[in-house]
């Protein structure tokens, strides 16, 4: 037991134990470096950086193709709005030509009639009454309305 606790002691076990722990402490160091270095290295930066260049670059060409293409396909739907005005527009200018529909519309239009026939106009009732009540003079006789109107032209002159 003397002999083990003397090489316990000794300068040669000190030192050997105190490499094998030096060693131990380096070589922990060099697997935690070789860890982290292999996650990224000098080339992967590289390949990162160029990648985002590359995306920026192309960023500012991709947002004016996206709006170019929705621009076009626009102005393609209002192309399609303007040929069916045209065409609506076609089948109007046919009707015209027609004498019997020009006839049709100048009749009901202008009210007009052909030799020989009587006109009449009917007028709704409702929109007479609606008329004399927007003025304030429903509930008046016509002669209250007619002085009213004489006493507020003579006022204006004075």
């Amino acid at each position: 037991m003397a002999a083990r606790d003397r090489d316990r002691f000794s300068t040669t076990t000190r030192l050997r134990l105190l490499g094998e722990q030096t060693a131990a402490r380096v070589y922990r160091s060099q697997t935690k470096r070789q860890a982290r270095r292999s996650r990224l290295t000098g080339r992967a930066a590289l390949l990162a950086l160029v990648l985002c260049s590359m995306i920026v670059a192309l960023a500012y060409p991709m947002r004016q193709y996206v709006s170019q293409r929705a621009e076009i396909a626009d102005l393609k739907q209002r192309q399609e709005q303007a040929r069916t005005r045209v065409e609506q527009l076609r089948d109007v200018k046919a009707r015209w030509q027609d004498d019997a529909y020009a006839e049709q519309q100048i009749r009901r239009r202008l009210h007009y009639v052909m030799p020989g026939e009587t006109g009449y106009v009917v007028i709704d009732p409702g929109a007479v009454q609606q008329s004399r009540t927007d003025r304030g003079a429903a509930h008046r006789p016509w002669y209250a309305n007619v002085w009213d109107g004489v006493d507020k032209s003579d006022a204006s002159d004075q």
